[in-house]
C-alpha cells in the first residue's frame, strides 16, 4: 500500500487558478504583449512559469520570458489581491493524514519562492516531508521532480501516489511510474484526466482520505 502521498499545489491544494490568470493577463499587459484568454491560461497551470510563457506566447524571446516572469511575480506575490484559499476540507484532511503518519510531499510547478509564501501563509509547510518546485529540477510533465522525491524518501514508485488537477500532474505521475488520482475541481476538466487511468476520482478533498482508510493505508 501506499507509504507517500505527493500533492500538486495550485488547483489541487489551493484555489488560485483566477489569481493566476489574472497575474498572467496583467504580465502580458505590462509587457505589451497579446493577452491571453483565460481558457489558454488555465490550460498551462500546472507547468513551470518560463513553459508556460512560451506556450502562451509561441514567438516569445528568452528576453521578453524574463520580462514576462518578473512582471508575473510582481502581480502574483504582489499587487494582485484574488483571494487563494485553500479549498474546503483540505487543511483538516492533511492534518488528520498527518497525524496517523502518511508520509506527504508537494510537487509543483510553483516557483520555490512562491511555495514558501504559500507554506508561510497556510501555515501547512510542517506537514510536507520534501517538496519539490518547476524551478529547482525540470517542468512537468518531465517525471525528474518525482524521482528526486523518491530517491531522497526512499520510496519506491509503487509505494507513491501522485494526487493532481492537470493532465501535466498525471502524466508525470505515470511516467515516474506511480499510481495518480485525479481531483476534478481544479484547472483541467476531469474528463481530460480520465484518459491516465486514475485509481481515484475525488470530488471534494476528503474523500482522499476516506478512500486510503477503505484501502487499509494507515493500518
Amino acid at each position: 500500500m501506499y507509504k507517500l502521498l505527493i500533492f500538486d499545489w495550485d488547483g489541487t491544494v489551493i484555489d488560485s487558478t483566477a489569481r493566476i490568470i489574472s497575474s498572467m493577463q496583467a504580465a502580458a499587459l505590462d509587457c505589451e504583449f497579446p493577452v491571453p484568454s483565460s481558457a489558454s491560461v488555465m490550460n498551462i497551470i500546472g507547468l513551470g512559469l518560463p513553459e508556460a510563457i512560451r506556450i502562451l506566447i509561441p514567438d516569445i524571446d528568452d528576453s521578453g520570458i524574463e520580462q514576462m516572469r518578473v512582471q508575473y511575480g510582481h502581480h502574483f506575490l504582489g499587487v494582485n489581491e484574488t483571494p487563494t484559499p485553500l479549498f474546503p476540507g483540505v487543511q483538516n484532511t492533511l492534518e488528520s493524514m498527518h497525524a496517523k503518519g502518511m508520509r506527504m510531499a508537494v510537487a509543483t510547478g510553483k516557483s520555490r519562492r512562491g511555495l514558501d509564501r504559500a507554506f508561510a501563509q497556510t501555515g501547512l509547510a510542517y506537514l510536507f516531508e520534501i517538496s519539490r518546485c518547476a524551478d529547482e529540477t525540470i517542468s512537468k510533465p518531465n517525471p525528474l521532480m518525482l524521482e528526486e522525491i523518491l530517491a531522497e524518501t526512499g520510496v519506491l514508485a509503487s509505494e507513491a501516489i501522485m494526487i493532481g488537477d492537470t493532465e501535466y500532474d498525471l502524466e508525470m505521475g505515470k511516467r515516474a511510474g506511480m499510481d495518480v488520482i485525479a481531483v476534478s475541481y481544479g484547472a483541467h476538466h476531469i474528463d481530460r484526466l480520465k484518459g491516465f487511468d486514475p485509481v481515484l476520482e475525488v470530488d471534494n478533498f476528503p474523500e482522499l482520505e476516506h478512500w486510503l482508510d477503505s484501502k487499509g493505508a494507515f493500518a
